[in-house]
């Protein structure tokens, strides 16, 4: 059994994190995405307790109070936030454990965590970046401008993390990901 760990992935919004995270999971057979907790509404397509555990704010902040969260944050409005025993549990269990979180849920979980492998992934510019959120055609006008004033300010800190791929070509990057946390995994410490 390898020895369970902790990736943090994080980067700007449509830089293709969730597309990494996907492919991770199918190559790496230990692997374990953990499932956050929101505030935000559901899109199109999302279930809850599957791609997020969908709660009302009263009961978020509830969550935050008692210490359920590994981390928490508000982006765009909403809250987003870790649920802490099945993170430490599925690590226990010898799992590598994914979260995909923004950058400031990233540092809070190194905070609690410090061996946690904390992992950036950007796009290949701030115009292809702009260029995915208006492909998705989920956002409004508003929102895309929130998104890229974020993504500069998440671009700023990628030096802070453990690992840093930027995601232009999407097998390159799924190989060099993969190729990371089995390094992690396997590292007897």
């Amino acid at each position: 059994m390898r020895n369970g760990n902790l990736f943090v992935i994080s980067g700007p919004s449509g830089a293709g994190k969730g597309t990494l995270v996907a492919r991770l999971l199918q190559e790496v057979p230990d692997a374990w995405l953990s499932v956050s907790a929101t505030t935000r509404s559901p899109r199109e397509g999302e279930v809850d307790g599957v791609n997020y555990y969908f709660v009302e704010k009263e009961r978020f902040m509830q969550m935050a109070e008692a210490g359920e969260l590994l981390e928490w944050a508000e982006y765009s409005g909403n809250c987003y936030g870790t649920p802490r025993a099945s993170v430490t549990e599925h690590m226990g269990l010898g799992k590598q454990v994914i979260l995909e979180i923004d950058v400031q849920g990233a540092f809070q979980v190194r905070d609690m965590i410090p061996e946690a492998h904390l992992v950036f992934i950007e796009p290949p510019s701030i115009e292809e970046l702009e260029r995915r959120l208006r492909g998705r055609g989920t956002e409004d006008e508003k929102t895309i401008q929130k998104r890229m004033d974020a993504a500069k300010t998440e671009l700023a800190r990628k030096e802070e993390y453990d690992y840093c791929l930027v995601n232009d070509d999407l097998e390159l990057a799924v190989k060099a990901l993969v190729s990371y946390v089995d390094e992690q995994a396997n590292n007897t410490k």
